[in-house]
């Protein structure tokens, strides 16, 4: 969605609210595609804050199934968008000088909030998802999910590039 900053930017410096009802019924991140649970709705709100300068504030929340890290089963997982961002929007249609993210969603006058809102998104990803926090994860072997039962396969042992460490504690125990 495209929305037009002129009206912020120019004389009374009218400020913008919008409402951005993702209309997806998955979000693609990181490679991977994750389904929606629920509606995704995000409020935008633009404010003139002096000489090409506007801040910009949203809030939004949604609900998205992602695999657990260990087991790869899916979760779902509550996220927030929750930000505050001052910019500076240059007059002749070139880039802002504030911050160099601006640049994927504002061109001159135009703002590409859908974009933003992407940009806040993958921020805000979390670094690990889990079905619990005592998830067994999968087999390296057979790749049976270990939290529903174990398997018949035999331990594999430890990664070979370790096996100096694995000597060290042998001598420690000869001592």
């Amino acid at each position: 969605m495209i929305v037009n900053l002129s009206s912020v930017l120019s004389e009374p410096h009218q400020p913008l609210r919008v409402t951005v009802d993702w209309k997806d019924d998955e979000i693609v991140a990181f490679g991977g595609h994750f389904p929606l649970r629920g509606p995704f709705v995000t409020e935008i709100q633009v404010a003139y804050d002096g000489g090409h300068d506007v801040s910009i504030s949203g809030k939004g929340s949604f609900k998205a199934e992602i695999p657990c890290d260990r087991c790869l089963e899916p979760v779902e997982k509550e996220m927030f968008l929750d930000f505050q961002k001052k910019v500076t929007v240059s007059k002749d249609g070139g880039k802002g000088t504030e911050d160099s993210d601006e640049i994927n969603y504002i061109e001159g006058y135009n703002f590409d909030v859908e974009q933003l809102i992407c940009n806040e998104l993958l921020v805000g990803w979390p670094m690990k998802i889990l079905c619990s926090d005592n998830c067994r994860g999968i087999c390296n072997v057979c790749g049976q999910n270990l939290n529903e039962g174990v398997c018949d396969c035999e331990s594999t042992g430890l990664d070979p590039r370790m096996s100096v460490i694995q000597d060290v504690f042998k001598n420690f125990k000869e001592v």
